[in-house]
């Protein structure tokens, strides 16, 4: 039975995926292909834990934990904007887009994390640092190239890009194809209803 590339991640509206494609357009035609590989807009997510390899029989079982996880939450909204890079801006590997959210994420991703690791998989050491990934810097750059690199990445400025509310937790398979990877859901499962603020008589 052949093995899944599977990860858990929220969704982001199409809105916001719009407006990272139109932020970074100028960029991404700065940085092209054998430079940055880019994410596709429709992509790009915020990843909560990535899984690895998982047996199909393990399907029923990370839904399971999935649901229990998120059924402690209730909705809430995340600020998307800014652009940075991963490990530093001088070695940049990973260009992401920031978010700001509310400590529910945190405490979300935190529990996912560690019920995932009940089940037999990897426990990630570093600190959960929320992002958007939009590209990856090629290896084996030139220092010339890199130069490059981060020359563009200074001279990109990103405001806020808008709010996005996080309704939902989703499960993910991963295939990757020649054209790049492929996502597809496996599962969704709601926060609670955002209840609206209660005011005192």
């Amino acid at each position: 039975m052949s093995l899944l590339r599977a990860f858990i991640a929220i969704e982001l509206p199409a809105s916001i995926q719009d407006a990272i494609q139109k932020q970074t357009a100028l960029l991404r035609q700065a940085l092209d292909s054998p430079l940055v590989r880019w994410v596709p807009a429709h992509n790009v997510h915020l990843t909560l834990k990535f899984l690895g390899d998982v047996s199909p029989l393990n399907i029923e079982m990370l839904t399971q934990m999935l649901t229990r996880e998120a059924d402690g939450y209730s909705a809430f909204d995340v600020q998307i904007g800014n652009l940075g890079s991963f490990p530093t801006p001088r070695r940049p590997r990973v260009i992401w887009v920031g978010l700001s959210a509310p400590s529910a994420l945190e405490s979300l991703q935190r529990g996912i994390e560690s019920a995932a690791a009940r089940l037999g998989y990897q426990q990630e050491e570093r600190a959960f640092s929320p992002h958007l990934t939009i590209g990856r810097v090629r290896q084996n750059l030139s220092a010339f190239a890199l130069q490059k690199v981060r020359a563009a990445l200074e001279g990109t400025k990103i405001g806020e890009l808008g709010t996005a509310r996080v309704a939902a937790v989703h499960l993910y398979k991963s295939d990757l194809q020649p054209d790049g990877s492929v996502y597809t859901k496996l599962f969704s499962t709601p926060l609670k209803p955002l209840q609206p603020p209660s005011f005192a008589a």
